[in-house]
């Protein structure tokens, strides 16, 4: 059982800046489909990449893009760069991003993102215009079908 909230209030309790995206994100904005990740966007600094391994530390997480699943508390060194993060943990998977498909990096998605108070944080979630880009950018058939639902959740919000 994935328990990705409990992911979510790890990051927010590290404080981490981050910008939800993906379908968890989906599910912020009312859709009903299932997602069993959470994508996030943020800067991979020193200073971040330290905040998540202390984060998740009890969690056991592993690189999931690697042949063999190495420890994210263990690799990369430090001082290694990195663009992106695909981690399994105990309580489920997270990605983390540095930029997102069709729309850009950490600071355009923050700029343009909702505040949702969550776990009595408040976290900034992927605006829904912007994700419904970004699914249409990624463009396979989930995140089609997820676009729908997202139109009609923004044109019910339209209407209100």
């Amino acid at each position: 059982m994935h328990n990705l909230h409990l992911l979510l209030q790890r990051l927010a309790d590290a404080q981490i800046d981050f910008v939800v995206i993906g379908g968890y994100a989906g599910v912020l904005h009312g859709s009903s489909l299932v997602t069993n990740d959470l994508d996030i966007c943020a800067v991979l600094t020193a200073e971040n990449i330290a905040k998540l391994r202390q984060a998740f530390a009890n969690l056991h997480p592993v690189h999931r893009m690697t042949h063999k699943k190495l420890s994210f508390l263990d690799v990369p060194p430090d001082d290694t760069p990195l663009k992106n993060l695909y981690l399994e943990t105990d309580n489920g998977i997270i990605d983390v991003l540095s930029t997102v498909l069709g729309l850009g990096d950490y600071s355009r998605l923050r700029k343009h993102a909702v505040e949702i108070p969550i776990f009595g944080h408040l976290c900034s979630v992927i605006s829904l215009p912007d994700l419904i880009t970004a699914k249409e950018a990624i463009g396979r058939e989930k995140d089609l079908l997820a676009v729908k639902e997202l139109r009609a959740i923004a044109a019910k919000r339209a209407q209100s």
